[in-house]
């Protein structure tokens, strides 16, 4: 079974893992097919020849040898990446966890290199920094036609230190100035938010996010009776696929989850959910997502929209739906590979498409006009009682019932007001 594995490293994009099996059969694979095109590797060799005799600096033959696959493997898509053996050193480093970073996840699109979401907590998100921002130079090396490990290696740095970014949002340059720091592995956070609505905000998908979950979910049953839920999943990249499939579990008791597919059977690949895990009953639930929301995270969204145990609400979602598997080639180089795709149980596949919202409502800021003046009938002289003996409102109690959320989360509002209002829709 695949483990796909997004790990967080200095600017934090989705990677995955090494699959021995898969590995092996690739390998196989390619022995058995027909004999080698000469032709093609004749104008490689002819290509190579040329670079080394005639380009205006001297370079080793390694080097145009690395220079070539890079540019063979990063040309077959955006997360597809060809690494040496020492660049392989640096990957499983950087994917441990002990490095420093400014906590941002970025894709690289029509070669502009930019930021899907910034990590919860981290200070890019701090400082300011959104989803859809175009990094165009960092330090002072702009990003133009540079790779991935090249971007990696101006990221990365010492706890403490400073790197600086220009970024480009709306048509105009911003200046940042980050400290890099590690990044929190707190992925999982819960509150009530009122009228037994319970919040569930997951920022990544780690290897004990589902734990953390249904922890949480424990937590706030002991203190109380869980009427709604919102599960918050905005500006989350993804991240481990069976912590997003133990999610979507404690939601329903039966039916497909997720499943991948690819050209080897080692790339196909399908979750179920199980009855022991479910949770929820038939709590109502109300799933955020954004532009930031990829991976993991569509496939959260997918399964509980096509299952209809969850209203989606906020804005489509990144569409990251491919799996990669990094392949370790004989002379200690490795390949990173896109073998599959997501499907959702409906068969949708996510990939470069995402999750439409059943529900599309922007994030807002909302504005009051002031000095606007209105009374209600129990501010008038001589009212006459409520005849329940039901309490009295006034207009300053009106004011009060907008409140903060409406101002600060617009989308988070409308998800509990849609919380509030379902069980009573459900009761007519």
């Amino acid at each position: 079974m695949i483990n796909i594995l997004r790990q967080r490293i200095p600017f934090l994009f989705m990677v995955l893992l090494v699959q021995p099996a898969f590995s092996a059969q690739l390998h196989a694979d390619t022995k058995e097919q027909s004999k080698l095109p000469t032709a093609e590797i004749q104008s490689f060799v002819e290509t190579f020849e040329t670079i080394r005799e005639g380009y205006v600096e001297v370079m080793s033959d390694q080097d145009i040898l690395h220079k070539a696959l890079k540019g063979m493997v990063s040309g077959l898509d955006p997360h597809s990446e060809y690494f040496t053996k020492e660049e392989l050193v640096d990957f499983n480093e950087l994917t441990s966890g002990n490095y420093a970073g400014i906590g941002v996840e970025v894709e690289m699109k029509d070669k502009r290199l930019t930021i899907v979401t910034p990590v919860d907590g981290s200070a890019a998100a701090e400082a300011g920094i959104l989803p859809g921002d175009v990094i165009v130079k960092i330090d002072n090396t702009l990003i133009t036609d540079l790779g991935m490990k090249d971007i990696v290696t101006l990221m990365r740095g010492e706890i403490g230190s400073t790197v600086t970014l220009d970024i480009e949002r709306g048509g105009e340059l911003k200046h940042y100035e980050l400290t890099r720091r590690l990044v929190e592995d707190a992925s999982v956070t819960d509150k009530w938010l009122g009228d037994g609505i319970a919040y569930f905000r997951i920022s990544q998908f780690q290897g004990d996010s589902a734990l953390e979950f249904y922890q949480a979910i424990d937590k706030l049953n002991k203190e109380g009776k869980i009427q709604g839920v919102v599960l918050d999943l905005r500006n989350n990249p993804g991240g481990v696929l069976q912590s997003a499939v133990g999610v979507v579990d404690a939601f329903i008791d039966k039916g497909m989850i997720v499943y991948t597919n690819g050209r080897h059977e080692l790339s196909k690949t399908q979750f179920t959910a199980t009855e022991k895990n479910t949770k929820f009953g038939n709590v109502p639930v109300v799933v955020l997502v954004n532009e930031g929301s990829a991976s993991a995270s569509e496939i959260v969204a997918g399964a509980l929209q096509d299952h209809q145990r969850a209203v989606i609400l906020g804005a489509e979602t990144f569409g990251k739906g491919s799996v990669q598997t990094v392949v370790p080639l004989s002379n200690g180089d490795a390949v990173k590979l896109t073998t599959a795709l997501y499907y959702t149980p409906n068969g949708r596949s996510i990939q470069a498409q995402g999750i439409t919202p059943d529900l599309v409502v922007p994030q807002a800021t909302l504005t009051f006009e002031k000095g606007q003046f209105f009374v209600k009938e129990a501010e008038l002289k001589g009212h006459l009682g409520n005849g329940t003996g039901g309490e009295e409102r006034t207009s300053a109690d009106v004011k009060s019932d907008i409140g903060e959320l409406a101002k600060t989360d617009f989308q988070l509002f409308q998800a509990v007001t849609i919380l509030k209002t379902l069980p009573k829709l459900a009761q007519k």
